[in-house]
């Protein structure tokens, strides 16, 4: 909701992958279950932005997760501007 709300993506794809990490030992000890997360997201709000600075408006939107007691551990991003999506799609095809 706060990446919606703040970046308005035109794609937006959240994974939790903590059950792939839930045996680090970082994690022996904690109570979430929700610890680890990739998210791709394509915003026009990345225009003009290079990747440590798109990376760090997420961060920023999620600070309070990532700083509390059993919250985001490790975040996995890929940030790309709209015309960044439509040229990987086309060197897919």
């Amino acid at each position: 909701l706060k990446i919606t709300e703040s970046i308005s993506p035109s794609f937006l794809e959240i994974h939790n992958d903590s059950h792939l990490h839930a045996h680090h030992k970082a994690m022996q000890d904690s109570t979430s279950r929700e610890t680890h997360f990739r998210v791709y997201i394509t915003s026009a709000a990345f225009t003009g932005k290079f990747q440590p600075a798109r990376h760090r408006m997420v961060y920023s939107l999620l600070k309070e997760e990532m700083a509390k007691e059993g919250g985001i551990h490790a975040l996995q991003l890929r940030t790309r501007t709209p015309e960044e999506e439509e040229q990987s799609k086309e060197k897919e095809q």
